[in-house]
């Protein structure tokens, strides 16, 4: 059975450089990737995880589970729980299982663990949790983690027109054209205008939307159930900032030729608020 493209785009991220990946998640140097395999199972198909063999000599052979989170929701936790199950019965091996959110959902509180107890028993399973808007910019060059170079927008300080085009640069060094760089685009237009951003990458919203990454992530939204307006449990009045930051990013998206509801599912606006946006630009 092939693979499915949203599997290898993601693994693609992490073999851009394996190594300072893993090395930066677990903060430890002494660490080597073996092998990344199958993030399949019997009866669970995880698309949007990425199992890594690991080996160092004082922790000996281990995997890492990534799993990489458009936005953050509450049934991460039991997710984690289950697939670090899976995966350690299947392969027998310690599992390290780390979440990775992209994108901050602003009322939902960041769990690192599942905790649940049932007549008496009780269920436990921890995880690192790494939210890349708290990540300083400044690593992802000094470390040579070339996994983040497409998520250089988001990231702490690299909402910069000079930072993104230092990180469009690395990709085009490292022979990382393609899909990589229009993610990197897609990420830019929430802190850069459109037109800017077009400027920077030739970003073409034909071929953006034929980027297996970014149907990956408009998959997982979908597939996820995002309504990040009721998430956030935005009232009139509140968080005026943030609203015109989104709202000038959803008019980004429109312009760009995204639909309504793309654009809803990556900003949080409702599909009601998108369309509204979108008869003003008439």
């Amino acid at each position: 059975m092939p693979k499915k493209k949203a599997d290898i785009s993601t693994k693609r991220l992490i073999n851009l450089a394996p190594n300072q990946w893993i090395q930066w998640l677990m903060q430890r140097s002494q660490l080597e990737v073996r092998e990344i395999i199958s993030s399949d199972f019997q009866w669970v198909n995880r698309e949007g995880d990425v199992l890594v063999k690991a080996y160092s000599t004082d922790l000996g052979e281990f995997l890492i589970l990534n799993e990489l989170q458009l936005r953050y929701n509450k049934k991460v936790p039991r997710r984690m729980r289950a697939y670090a199950g899976l995966a350690g019965e299947k392969y027998e091996l310690p599992v390290y299982p780390v979440l990775v959110n992209m994108l901050e959902a602003s009322t939902e509180r960041i769990s690192s663990s599942f905790d649940e107890e049932f007549a008496g028993l009780r269920s436990i399973q921890d995880y690192r949790v790494i939210n890349l808007w708290e990540v300083d910019v400044d690593i992802v060059f000094e470390r040579n983690l070339s996994t983040l170079l497409p998520f250089v927008p988001i990231l702490k300080g690299g909402g910069e027109e000079q930072v993104i085009r230092r990180a469009l640069r690395e990709l085009r060094i490292q022979g990382q054209p393609g899909e990589l760089e229009s993610m990197l685009g897609f990420f830019a237009t929430y802190v850069l205008d459109t037109d800017l951003v077009q400027q920077i990458l030739r970003l073409d919203m034909a071929i953006l939307e034929q980027s297996p990454l970014y149907r990956e992530m408009v998959k997982r939204s979908e597939q996820r159930g995002i309504a990040i307006g009721e998430q956030r449990g935005i009232t009139i009045g509140e968080q005026r900032g943030e609203q015109r930051t989104t709202q000038r990013v959803a008019n980004n998206m429109l312009r760009m030729g995204m639909a309504i509801e793309q654009v809803s599912e990556a900003t949080g606006l409702s599909v009601e608020e998108v369309g509204r946006l979108q008869e003003k630009q008439v």
